[in-house]
């Protein structure tokens, strides 16, 4: 089954800044009151391959997942596979510079 999700925010702060805040997915439990941690597990800087070994809380249960960069354009394009046991999922954002900040989609 394949379902698409789009949607789009409009951030105060520059293109880089928020490129280099969400490829970091150690920050995500900032924002993202669903998950519970997450930790780079791969070696080296962010960007093309990097994994990550999240913890998300999903209908009153903890789901352990993997999130690995497929596609890195810094700043402009961050692209993810998620993988759990019970799923797996495709996503990219893009980063495109607007007046007074950056717009994520």
């Amino acid at each position: 089954m394949s379902k698409r999700v789009e949607g789009e925010i409009l951030i105060n702060r520059p293109v880089d800044e928020v490129f280099d805040f969400v490829a970091d997915e150690c920050n995500e439990p900032r924002y993202n009151p669903h998950m519970l941690r997450a930790e780079q597990i791969s070696e080296g800087a962010t960007c093309l391959g990097t994994r990550f070994r999240t913890e998300l809380r999903t209908m009153g249960r903890t789901m352990p997942m993997i999130v690995e960069f497929t596609a890195c354009e810094r700043p402009r394009r961050l692209a993810s596979v998620t993988r759990s046991s019970m799923m797996q999922t495709e996503g990219a954002l893009t980063f495109d510079p607007v007046a007074g900040g950056t717009r994520m989609r």
